[in-house]
């Protein structure tokens, strides 16, 4: 009998994804205090993230990461669109205060995690990139090295990934309508669970699964386990690159996420470009506040993104002023089961 994607689970699993990085917390507070010295080089100053990026030698990527996830942990605040230190920073990490404490954070300068993030932060790179490559594990395009290029590794990584998509999946189907649409195009789709849970729920639909060689051959026998082979077409290519096919529906469901601005922009004009006359583009993620201040949740796991792939956490904001660019008109997010999650759908117009 054919496994259901819409199966839901009965708890949620968010808890264990923020115990899993909630190390990235003492990692991105130990760089700052100790390695660049923020609240320091702040001082009673209010400075623009470019500013400030540039006393510290950091890209924007790297900076967004970083002051997101200070300011999520009250440490930085807003200033009329400068930043400066909170009143807790002040009192608690300067060295001139008679209450400081950054000599006890101090104590974690050394520690192997904080150095990497340190490393990440500098570099503006992903893990294992620093032979000159510029992919990181978890990424792949045509002219970038990645463990994604080899079979095994992308095997376990793209199963890996998949533990998330079963518990997602059933809500993302229930949270959009996909009503008279009758292709879907699931770019960068992987397993396919995605693809798979709104194909059980809307039997006249049929879905392309645009990806990696390898990773469709996983894509392939997740069809078959879930019966719906018959409608899940696997086409191998580079979403950069390569013709994308047209339809009715696109789904980016965590790939955005992946890569930086420039990319994130490209690649949904891409998607606008094949999509039909009222068709919908959606992106199904995980969403910063439009303020980028929190939730520290969401601020911690754009650290995690950011030091794996050469993306980060966006914000719906971000996310509705590039489909607002490729011609979109985006509605509100519809949450998901994963809090913090959900999906944003955007409209293309006559």
């Amino acid at each position: 009998m054919p496994l259901s994607a819409l199966a839901t689970p009965h708890g949620d699993p968010t808890p264990i994804f923020e115990h899993l990085r909630s190390n990235f917390a003492a990692e991105l507070l130990t760089a700052a205090v100790v390695h660049f010295k923020v609240f320091e080089r702040l001082g009673e100053r209010a400075l623009t993230l470019q500013e400030l990026g540039g006393e510290l030698g950091l890209a924007e990527r790297p900076m967004v990461v970083l002051t997101t996830a200070l300011r999520a942990m009250g440490l930085i605040v807003d200033a009329a669109g400068r930043l400066k230190s909170s009143e807790l920073a002040r009192e608690h990490l300067r060295p001139e205060s008679p209450f400081d404490v950054s000599g006890y954070v101090g104590l974690a300068r050394d520690n192997p995690g904080v150095l990497e993030m340190v490393e990440r932060l500098r570099s503006n790179r992903p893990a294992g990139s620093e032979s000159g490559r510029q992919g990181g594990v978890l990424i792949f395009r045509k002219g970038l090295q990645s463990a994604m290029d080899e079979a095994a590794s992308a095997r376990r990584f793209t199963m890996a990934l998949a533990g998330r998509a079963k518990n997602v999946a059933p809500f993302l189907a229930r949270a959009v309508d996909l009503q008279g649409a009758r292709v879907l195009l699931d770019v960068g789709g992987g397993t396919g669970l995605y693809s798979i849970a709104l194909l059980q729920k809307h039997p006249g639909l049929r879905s392309i699964v645009f990806d990696h060689p390898l990773v469709l051959e996983i894509t392939r026998e997740m069809a078959e386990a879930y019966g719906v082979s018959d409608r899940l077409e696997c086409r191998p290519g580079d979403m950069f690159q390569d013709a994308l096919p047209h339809a009715g529906a696109v789904l980016l469901s965590n790939v955005l996420h992946d890569w930086d601005v420039p990319v994130c922009r490209a690649l949904i004009q891409r998607c606008a470009q094949v999509l039909a006359v009222g068709g919908r583009l959606m992106i199904n993620d995980a969403f910063l506040d439009d303020t980028l201040d929190g939730p520290l949740a969401m601020a911690l796991y754009s650290a995690q993104l950011f030091c794996l792939t050469e993306g980060r956490v966006y914000s719906a904001a971000e996310y509705r002023s590039w489909l607002s660019e490729a011609g979109l008109t985006a509605g509100a997010v519809v949450p998901t089961f994963v809090r913090h999650c959900g999906v944003l759908v955007g409209t293309k117009g006559v």
